[in-house]
């Protein structure tokens, strides 16, 4: 709908109401759909801002997912390699104790290498193999008993090779003992009683007390101190190889002291268990040494046979 101007209207009035009145409408709309475009961006722009945010927060939990699970498998890594490197140190702390177990093959002294124990080494070895700590004390357990057999030899070298006393006891034991047996003066306790000259006891085999009288005893001479000295070596070898010496001493009603007179009057020549010890000239002590029996042929054989078969044997462990 038009509108004519009026003949009393002036131009200009005319113009500013004409101008005034479409200048209003246009400037409305337009901020209406400038509000409207505003808001659509604010809304697309939060839109946008959400699903940036949401992406970045599943990435970083992807990625601390990621890292746990390498941290993880490095753990695992590092767990394996510290096993093998247990199980490696284990086998060659065993290799070195072979090493000092194979000199002492042969060695008359089963109980010197207590298989048994070197056994129970591998046994918890065996348990442990999945735990490093637990290995590594099973590695520290084998050192040690090595250092202790390797001492123990050493020290029999050192021992066979001196006579610290001086005596026909040291000298018989030592040559007999290869160093392993030691002999040991009781002057006051007299562990052996007060009418043995010499003992030993199952607690410590390689150890023969020997009584501080027979020093200067004027009824004994070297030569059956050293016979003597054969009788207790034998006590040395039945302790130290129990087995052996349970089966041969069936020939002896299970008598060990006559089994071990019976040792010396096999393996040492001209042993009696009777002496005559001169006094002078017109005289002698009648002295009886050993329990009274003397071995037969048969009994003499069995204890062939029983030293034949005794000593430190190489054997896999587990055998």
């Amino acid at each position: 709908m038009s509108s004519t101007p009026s003949p009393g209207d002036s131009p200009s009035a005319t113009a500013e109401s004409v101008d005034h009145h479409a200048w209003r409408p246009r400037a409305r709309r337009s901020t209406l759909v400038l509000g409207a475009a505003l808001a659509v961006s604010v809304a697309v722009a939060g839109a946008g801002f959400f699903w940036f945010s949401s992406q970045l927060s599943e990435s970083r939990s992807r990625i601390t997912d990621q890292q746990e699970q390498i941290q993880q498998q490095q753990r695992q890594i590092d767990e394996q390699k510290g096993l093998i490197e247990r199980k490696e140190q284990f086998g060659a702390a065993m290799a070195d104790l072979y090493a000092t177990i194979d000199p002492l093959i042969g060695l008359p002294y089963a109980s010197v290498v207590p298989w048994t124990e070197i056994d129970a080494f591998a046994g918890r070895a065996w348990q442990h193999r999945w735990t490093a700590g637990a290995l590594s004390r099973d590695v520290v357990d084998v050192e040690a008993f090595t250092a202790l057999l390797a001492n123990r030899a050493a020290a029999a070298r050192g021992q066979a090779s001196t006579n610290a006393t001086g005596t026909p006891w040291e000298a018989t034991l030592d040559r007999l003992g290869g160093g392993w047996v030691s002999m040991a003066f009781d002057e006051t306790d007299r562990p052996c009683g007060l009418d043995a000259m010499a003992c030993v006891s199952e607690g410590a085999p390689f150890i023969v007390h020997v009584s501080g009288d027979t020093r200067d005893d004027p009824q004994l001479t070297d030569w059956i101190r050293t016979g003597v000295a054969y009788h207790e070596y034998a006590h040395v070898l039945q302790f130290t190889n129990p087995e052996e010496t349970a089966s041969a001493l069936t020939a002896f009603a299970g008598d060990m002291e006559t089994m071990a007179d019976c040792y010396a009057l096999t393996f040492l020549d001209g042993w009696s268990l009777e002496h005559e010890v001169p006094i002078d000239d017109l005289s002698y002590w009648e002295v009886s040494v050993g329990y009274g029996y003397t071995c037969d042929d048969a009994q003499r054989q069995v204890i062939r046979d029983w030293v034949g078969g005794l000593g430190v044997q190489r054997r896999p462990v587990g055998a």
